[in-house]
């Protein structure tokens, strides 16, 4: 009898844009996140200091997230659009779309901060900052369902 608890690992489905078999994308998603999880760090380390380092800071590091992210994105979409099994996932398409919000999100914060990083920040860059950092957890949720429930941009060895 088969246990119930014991699903069927589904056939995967290789990245197009990959160095040795690791997709590219992968390897670029954690640095958007990281920099924009800390864009929201420095925006609330200026709101308790304002100590205008922390806003040159968060123009840095939100500039830093959008860039990496942007590249990211290029990595993504071409997996997207070249890999026929990608696109018939529910999930990625609402990967696709939350992502893209995402930057959309990144770059209104980062250009609203160049003419003035400090007098930008309080309220509306935090509030885009937060917003930011909630988005990137549903992105990252359909990320990680994409890679983990339907085996998108992995290799297993059967399938060889």
């Amino acid at each position: 009898m088969k246990s119930p608890l014991l699903k069927p690992v589904p056939r995967s489905i290789p990245s197009f844009v990959a160095i040795a078999g690791h997709p590219v994308h992968a390897m670029l998603v954690s640095f958007p996140l990281a920099f924009l999880l800390g864009g929201l760090a420095s925006d609330l380390a200026y709101w308790w200091t304002a100590d205008p380092f922390w806003a040159r800071a968060s123009l840095w590091i939100i500039g830093a997230g959008l860039a990496m992210g942007s590249l990211a994105s290029v990595a993504g979409t071409l997996d997207f659009l070249l890999v026929k099994e990608i696109r018939r996932h529910v999930t990625s398409w609402s990967h696709f779309i939350a992502a893209i919000m995402l930057l959309s999100l990144a770059a209104a914060n980062w250009s609203m901060r160049l003419a003035d990083p400090g007098g930008s920040i309080l309220p509306w860059g935090l509030f885009l900052s937060a917003v930011s950092a909630l988005s990137l957890s549903t992105v990252g949720w359909f990320g990680g369902k994409l890679v983990f429930y339907h085996n998108v941009g992995s290799e297993n060895d059967e399938d060889e």
